[in-house]
């Protein structure tokens, strides 16, 4: 009888997404192992390890750690554009309150109307459409527009450079998401195994982290798992 695998998601995604909580996991391993012996000096160290070698063995070598250094590429800018987005939109709504129309024109023309809830959500294709929508829109007189009315050139110019940076490093990102190998019976035991040890891993310190809800997302499954997906 074929294994079910025990989670819904692709088996890289899994695996990526395992691995990035361990990740956490080692960077709070002191809080954690005062709350729990079981997961002694090793431990977290010891799966991340298994995680590589079963990445290594069923979907080919360093599959793993080349996607998580090109997601770990995409957010380190997807972050700060979308903390530059956010800042923009402040201004424009607080410097033409007193025209709307106006206001509404220059976020629509500059793609705000179309793909800014989606990009807060961190949705990497929204977040690169908004860039680039706002990247060919941004004309001479539009920019002469909302500088003077006091938001920083130096804003604009950031926020338009991101456009090819982001989509060049999620068109990597989205290289990296294809195994190579055939998987087996003996593969697929393998990732319930490492899922289920993930899972408890992620149940137990978010209880742990009860009251930081910061930290807690990194022990978020499904959240850890859509950034990957690009959700």
């Amino acid at each position: 009888m074929k294994p079910v695998r025990n989670y819904k998601a692709k088996d890289v995604e899994m695996l990526i997404t395992a691995a990035t909580i361990t990740e956490s996991a080692i960077t709070h391993q002191e809080f954690l192992q005062s709350k729990r012996a079981a997961w002694n000096d090793t431990f977290f160290q010891d799966f991340a390890t298994k995680i590589d070698t079963v990445i290594e063995e069923y979907l080919g070598r360093d599959n793993a750690k080349a996607l998580r250094k090109a997601t770990q590429e995409v957010l380190a800018i997807q972050t700060p554009a979308l903390v530059d987005l956010a800042e923009f939109k402040v201004q424009v709504d607080a410097d033409f309150n007193s025209d709307p129309q106006l206001k509404k024109e220059i976020l629509t023309t500059l793609g705000y109307n179309s793909f800014y809830t989606d990009a807060k959500k961190k949705d990497q294709e929204s977040t690169i459409s908004l860039l680039y929508q706002f990247k060919k829109n941004l004309t001479t007189d539009l920019r002469a527009t909302i500088t003077n009315k006091g938001i920083d050139a130096a804003l604009l110019v950031k926020i338009t450079s991101y456009a090819d940076q982001l989509k060049n490093k999620n068109i990597t990102q989205e290289g990296k998401k294809s195994a190579r190998k055939e998987l087996t019976e003996e593969a697929i035991n393998n990732f319930n195994a490492i899922y289920e040890q993930a899972s408890a891993i992620a149940k137990i310190a978010t209880k742990f982290f009860k009251g930081d809800p910061t930290v807690q997302e990194q022990f978020s499954f499904s959240k850890v798992k859509n950034k990957i997906n690009n959700k």
